[in-house]
């Protein structure tokens, strides 16, 4: 009898796909829903990023690349992190990846052997733990709260760690919380990281442009942990270039030389136009950007006006990022018109089945009382969502 892998018997299905395919699904019925589930910008791609694409096109970049990526581009993104971050890497140490998932993915594969331990501040985001199961880890979990805006302590960090610890995994600003962590909280975080030199953190800052008080500070602009630190980031949030699937990490040399390694007997280089489309893209600072973030601000305020009405939710003003982290504990373990609601994944199903707005449980996200909302959507579509949950939770017999 043939049988899959014991890996990938225990690896679970992304939550925000399993959600999304279920719109679709419901949608190819003609059920009219709106989705709320995809972390994804809804604008069009810059006009400057498409023509660099148009022109990479007609000068025949149809090519094999280098496996980290062109030169060119890596040092597009050594100018950015110098720029914008204050961080210097050489091009040396910067691979560019299929996507900031894939940057993730060759860095745990590089880092972890059967047994080590890689912790998880929760909420995460739902594929971290599926990844340090493929790499072979242990996910160890450190709880956080609605009411510390789901940020670790320097703390529970250091309770943590043991001698099998390997890495730190973890995404400021956060998908899915909204949160993101101050340089004074990373101090204390780089603080804790220093003691432990067989300790590297992964400091995942996908969503770094989308900050509505403050600039952006990453862990490794700490000197006394630029060593143990990889950065990675991307295209897809900050640029609206989600399909266009350019990630990179950078990272100390000897880590970047192992990510190309795993990376050149995986996929080898990234696409080869997107790449000289993320040159045109890192050109230009954060404030050319800035135009998507001012939009999102403008959606966030108006689901939090919204969702604060909503009975039995708990809300944060989100941050950062673009999603909404409500706990909605006060359903757990309650009827909802006959349907039992044991976790925050029943409660997601149960709003996009009967009040047809699609979001994604918080099970997957290392927080079974939360689920989450993305307002990457229109101003049309955020408030018919808000309104047909308050009219369906109105209208249902809770019990």
């Amino acid at each position: 009898m043939r049988e899959l892998s014991q890996k990938i018997q225990e690896m679970s299905f992304s939550q925000t796909f399993v959600m999304s395919n279920k719109v679709r699904e419901l949608k190819a019925q003609g059920i009219d829903v709106v989705s709320l589930t995809l972390g994804e910008p809804d604008f069009d791609v810059p006009d400057h990023i498409k023509k660099a694409a148009h022109e990479a096109i007609d000068n025949n970049f149809s090519h094999y690349s280098p496996v980290p990526g062109f030169i060119e581009l890596r040092k597009a993104i050594a100018h950015k992190l110098k720029r914008d971050n204050g961080l210097e890497y050489a091009p040396q140490q910067i691979c560019v990846t299929n996507g900031a998932k894939q940057a993730i993915s060759n860095l745990l594969t590089a880092l972890i052997n059967p047994g080590d331990e890689v912790i998880l501040p929760a909420p995460y985001w739902v594929s971290y733990n599926e990844m340090v199961k493929m790499a072979g880890g242990t996910s160890v979990v450190i709880q956080t709260r609605l009411e510390d805006d789901f940020k670790m302590t320097a703390e529970q960090l250091q309770l943590a760690i043991t001698p099998r610890t390997k890495v730190l995994l973890y995404s400021s600003p956060c998908n899915p919380s909204g949160s993101y962590y101050t340089r004074e909280e990373l101090r204390a975080l780089a603080e804790v990281v220093a003691k432990f030199p067989h300790l590297t953190v992964i400091s995942d800052e996908i969503y770094e442009y989308i900050n509505y008080e403050t600039s952006h500070k990453s862990i490794a602009s700490f000197p006394e942990v630029y060593e143990q630190v990889a950065v990675v980031n991307g295209m897809s949030k900050g640029f609206a270039m989600t399909g266009w699937r350019i990630g990179y990490s950078a990272a100390p040399l000897w880590l970047a030389n192992a990510c190309e390694k795993v990376q050149g007997q995986v996929t080898s280089g990234a696409n080869t136009v997107a790449q000289q489309a993320a040159i045109a893209a890192l050109e230009k600072d954060a404030s050319h950007y800035r135009y998507m973030v001012e939009e999102f601000r403008k959606r966030r305020d108006l689901v939090f006006s919204l969702m604060s009405e909503l009975p039995g939710f708990k809300v944060l003003l989100p941050k950062s990022a673009f999603y909404f982290y409500p706990d909605i504990s006060y359903y757990l373990g309650k009827t909802i018109n006959g349907r039992a609601i044991n976790t925050s994944d029943d409660f997601a199903m149960l709003l996009l089945e009967e009040a047809h707005v699609g979001c994604v449980g918080g099970l997957s996200f290392g927080s079974p009382e939360c689920i989450r909302f993305s307002y990457a959507a229109s101003e049309t579509d955020l408030r018919t969502a808000m309104g047909r949950i308050s009219a369906f939770l109105s209208t249902a017999l809770i019990q």
